[in-house]
């Protein structure tokens, strides 16, 4: 008998929307007691931004202007809060080849236990202290890049205006992929909240029974 991998369509579709089965298969789940937040400061260019975003940003780098550090700042004076990397793509700008300028560190507590020194996002940050409710409850709130909050989703909008979505492995987060397989938790669960921040209740939803009828099936 054939295996569920061989069985399940390697392609889904909801409305312009192709997703890579791997979404509803694959299992996620960020370990910040393990990685302390290193997709912030790894890789070689900054976070994905359309030009909307960066216009979000802009409005927002006073909030935030103290938190950031002094390289950082620098790094903004002189060039902005995004650039065009080799690519061709808009990116958030980077401080000496890979920290995103909106790089902070503070303590946070992550399942009762304290987790210090924690690589974070500025701009969430700043967004949940003064209510983490805010982030669920306005879907249209601009919390960060949607590149950054998808993540290990990656997302490629082509010229006809379809939607790709792409399951994407790296190895600083092999912590992530044992978490969610220890907590059976697929990557389009543990996304719910910027899914729906990108595609809408309604989107996921269909997402949801998609899957759902997939596993009934006995395709999961």
């Amino acid at each position: 008998m054939a295996g569920v991998e061989e069985k399940l369509p390697p392609i889904l579709q909801i409305e312009n929307v192709l997703i890579s089965s791997e979404i509803l298969t694959a299992e996620f789940c960020c370990d910040l007691e393990v990685c302390k937040g290193a997709c912030c400061v790894e890789g070689d260019a900054g976070a994905p931004v359309t030009l909307d975003e960066v216009m979000q940003i802009e409005d927002r780098v006073d909030e935030v202007w103290n938190d950031l550090s002094a390289s950082a700042q620098a790094v903004i004076d002189r060039q902005g809060v995004a650039y065009t990397d080799e690519e061709g793509d808009l990116v958030t700008s980077i401080v000496g080849g890979k920290d995103c300028v909106f790089t902070c560190y503070d303590d946070i507590n992550v399942d009762g236990q304290t987790v210090r020194n924690c690589c974070l996002c500025a701009l969430e940050r700043a967004i949940r202290r003064k209510n983490s409710s805010l982030v669920t409850r306005h879907s249209s709130l601009f919390v960060k890049p949607i590149s950054c909050a998808l993540y290990p989703i990656r997302e490629k909008t082509f010229s006809d205006g379809t939607v790709a979505l792409n399951y994407h492995q790296w190895s600083v987060c092999q912590c992530a992929r044992d978490k969610g397989k220890a907590l059976h938790l697929p990557v389009c669960q543990f996304l719910k909240e910027p899914l729906i921040r990108r595609f809408g209740e309604a989107w996921y939803q269909e997402l949801c029974d998609v899957a759902d009828d997939l596993r009934r099936q006995g395709y999961l």
